[in-house]
């Protein structure tokens, strides 16, 4: 889908509060409510906006660790591939999982409570998920930016 600007404007607002009312987000970029109620029906319809939603905070939680793994698989078919990715999906801490070109397969993160907590994780889930051959995990010192205008700036470049 080709973004204009005022595309880039309903998204770049909807970023900065996503529980705005229509009405609101028409007036700010300027367009009649039902205009902009389409132009928002279209961005989700083709998947630019693939959901609204509450940022929580995992410290707040109580999940005050954050660990970066990196895994290995013993190889790459589509099975080995498929079963982890299945594995990794029902592991509730994992927050974000990647596969990734270069040393490791793939990159996850974690959410913890704490170190034993951790610990529990890397034993009941990550060592047990199929294919595993290395784990590799860092811990996250604290989070020094966490954006959520993902993408804004370069589309307009």
């Amino acid at each position: 889908m080709a973004l204009d600007k005022i595309d880039i404007a309903i998204l770049g607002a909807l970023q900065k509060d996503g529980r705005m009312s229509n009405a609101a987000l028409a007036d700010r970029v300027g367009l009649s409510q039902s205009a902009c109620s389409r132009r928002l029906d279209a961005l989700e319809a083709s998947g630019v906006i693939r959901g609204y939603h509450a940022r929580l905070s995992n410290d707040m939680l109580g999940y005050g660790v954050t660990v970066i793994v990196h895994i290995s698989l013993a190889g790459q078919s589509e099975r080995q591939l498929g079963e982890f990715e299945a594995a990794v999906r029902r592991c509730p801490n994992v927050l974000v999982c990647y596969m990734m070109s270069g040393e490791y397969d793939y990159l996850l993160r974690i959410a913890a409570r704490d170190l034993a907590d951790y610990e529990r994780v890397h034993k009941e889930w990550l060592s047990a998920m199929p294919h595993v051959t290395r784990i590799n995990s860092s811990f996250a010192l604290r989070e020094v930016i966490d954006r959520t205008g993902q993408g804004i700036d370069i589309v307009l470049a």
